[in-house]
């Protein structure tokens, strides 16, 4: 494949967390029966008119702010059109030539560690179709309305992806974004996140793109890193073997790892775009992009910089801990009962922490834990009372019971051994008990330290001090 670049540009989804849809008072609510939520503007009524909801403006509005784009300060809405079951307007009201936000960008971080500027070429309000069922109806198609009408910002990226990883890293990115401007909820099982993505490729150093294929509603990051490499290597094989590439929208079938046509791909012109005559510009002042401006939150970038900077954290640490904001603040919240280790509380953070929240399915904002209670539990490593290994027995206890570390430490007798006698005391007997091991070891085969090591924390429960056990021991074997 190196002879080929790849050229990707996502399409993101993101569906906009206000109470009630874009152009009616219809409510967004996920769950409801099927067309429960659906009122007279939605199915497309003769006679209804739509009304903009303001809470959606100020949502895109704050997007393009926090991408550093520009907000538009008059924006149109048009109608799509197009038939489809699901549609029953005939027509998606959607912004097209004039969005109300554009050129932005988002930055990335690639594998090896370096950074990349993804350009977003622009994010507009829109309106949601309805679905189409099929499951359980033999020979139907059942129309769920529900989602008809709900409000969506789609984000458009210029065409600067190069590989599937590149847009995975680009939409999980996006994804923490939205969750952190609490704009977009992010449930990519409910739909509330979804991408399509434009995939095409092209000879190494050419200028001009390839023909692209459109692979629709793709909704787990495991599946836009498999459509978009099976439908590369799909194209390149179609091209080396004399073939061209068909502008087509394709479909992904994760069962069988493939992407398979749906319909050939429509241009701009085959929606006969034009202004919606029933809704009028948004004009937004200076004053009100100001006052959104206002209410940005601190951003995931930033937020990184300030754990680098505050806590001498990686900046992978940091990353990974301003995923979101939720355990950003778990994460601070536990470093205030333990100031002095917050590498110690990264580590239990990212680690067994989050090893316990996957394995039952849990978010950081459970409550399973409460950070104050893992602060307690890391405050009795630092001061000596507990080694690293006991405290995940203990660690294991408080998860299960809910209890507090010190209530378990002193239910079970886990507080370490720190007297220097009572730990040579069972040195000497260790080393009574092992007269052949100790000859080997002072003849130089020094890898037996370990033996007696696991001798000694043996006898004593794993109770011993680490650090003093270390320094007693070398010394004793050294006679």
């Amino acid at each position: 494949m190196s002879a080929w670049e790849t050229v990707i540009g996502l399409e993101i989804h993101a569906q906009l967390a206000t109470q009630s849809k874009i152009f009616s008072g219809s409510a967004t609510r996920y769950g409801a029966p099927p067309n429960a939520q659906a009122n007279l503007v939605d199915l497309g009524y003769p006679g209804v008119l739509p009304v903009l909801n303001a809470a959606a403006v100020r949502m895109a509005v704050k997007l393009g702010l926090a991408l550093q784009a520009r907000i538009a300060t008059h924006s149109v809405f048009a109608r799509k059109n197009y038939f489809y079951p699901d549609l029953p307007k005939g027509y998606q009201i959607s912004q097209y030539e004039l969005p109300i936000v554009a050129q932005g960008a988002l930055e990335i971080v690639l594998e090896d560690g370096t950074t990349k500027r993804i350009g977003v070429t622009r994010a507009h309000l829109e309106e949601d179709a309805g679905k189409s069922l099929h499951e359980g109806l033999p020979g139907v198609t059942g129309i769920d309305l529900n989602r008809a009408g709900t409000p969506l910002v789609e984000i458009v990226s210029e065409p600067e992806l190069r590989s599937a990883k590149e847009a995975v890293a680009y939409m999980k990115k996006m994804h923490t974004l939205v969750r952190y401007l609490e704009i977009c909820d992010g449930n990519m099982q409910e739909g509330s996140f979804r991408c399509d993505a434009n995939v095409s490729v092209r000879p190494q150093g050419a200028q001009r793109f390839g023909t692209r294929a459109e692979i629709k509603n793709l909704n787990s990051f495991r599946f836009v890193e498999r459509a978009i490499n099976h439908e590369v290597a799909r194209q390149i094989e179609l091209l080396e073997s004399g073939g061209q590439v068909v502008q087509e929208t394709r479909l992904y079938d994760p069962d069988r790892g493939e992407t398979r046509p749906m319909r050939s791909k429509e241009e701009a012109n085959d929606y006969r775009y034009f202004p919606d005559p029933d809704l009028l510009p948004v004009v937004l002042s200076e004053e009100f992009i100001e006052e959104v401006r206002r209410t940005l939150p601190e951003l995931p970038d930033e937020k990184a910089r300030r754990l680098q900077h505050d806590y001498q954290l990686s900046a992978y640490d940091a990353g990974v801990l301003s995923a979101s904001r939720e355990l950003a603040a778990y994460y601070e919240e536990v470093v205030r009962a333990v100031p002095r280790e917050p590498k110690l509380a990264a580590n239990w953070v990212m680690g067994e922490l989050a090893a316990a929240l996957n394995k039952e399915n849990l978010e950081i904002t459970s409550g399973r834990l409460p950070a104050e209670r893992l602060g307690g539990l890391l405050t009795r490593i630092a001061d000596g009372t507990i080694s690293g290994k006991i405290a995940k027995e203990v660690f294991e206890s408080m998860w299960a019971s809910g209890a507090s570390a010190d209530s378990v430490i002193a239910e079970k007798g886990l507080r370490q051994i720190t007297d220097s006698a009572a730990i040579e005391k069972v040195i000497d007997e260790v080393m009574a008990k092992n007269p052949a091991q100790l000859g080997e070891y002072r003849a130089g085969k020094d890898k037996l330290f370990g033996f007696f090591i696991g001798q000694v924390m043996k006898a004593t429960g794993g109770k011993a001090n680490p650090a003093q056990l270390n320094e007693l021991l070398r010394r004793k074997l050294g006679g």
